[in-house]
């Protein structure tokens, strides 16, 4: 688990260290993702190794808002003056986000000619 764990945060370097060294406008911790999908494409079983790691990493994903949650808080003066532009701005960008997930789903199932499943 601890090797996974510096897999995932080496990728994440890399990344870093990429995206500032060659001023690319991706953000770092992107690159090293798509440089750890590169890796369990050319390292057939690698994906199937850091899979309890990484779903350990995705249930406990919530203690990371937290100190946004304390961010938000400490600054609710602010909040209560600019609150109706960012609650226009919080739920449009996320139905834009749901809309643009969706049309993925249905381009790429398209593309791979698969039918999906009834219930």
């Amino acid at each position: 688990m601890i090797l996974n764990l510096a897999l995932i945060l080496g990728f994440q370097l890399t990344g870093e260290v990429l995206g500032r060294a060659l001023a690319l406008p991706v953000p770092g911790p992107v690159i090293g993702m798509g440089l750890l999908l590169a890796a369990f494409l050319l390292v057939p079983g690698l994906a199937a190794r850091m899979l309890v790691t990484t779903q350990g990493l995705l249930a406990h994903l919530s203690l990371l808002f937290v100190p946004a949650g304390v961010g938000v808080i400490s600054h609710a003066e602010a909040l209560g003056q600019t609150g109706p532009a960012l609650l226009t701005a919080l739920v449009l960008s996320t139905a834009l986000a749901l809309v643009a997930g969706a049309l993925t789903f249905v381009g790429l199932a398209r593309l791979t000619g698969s039918k999906g499943t009834e219930a």
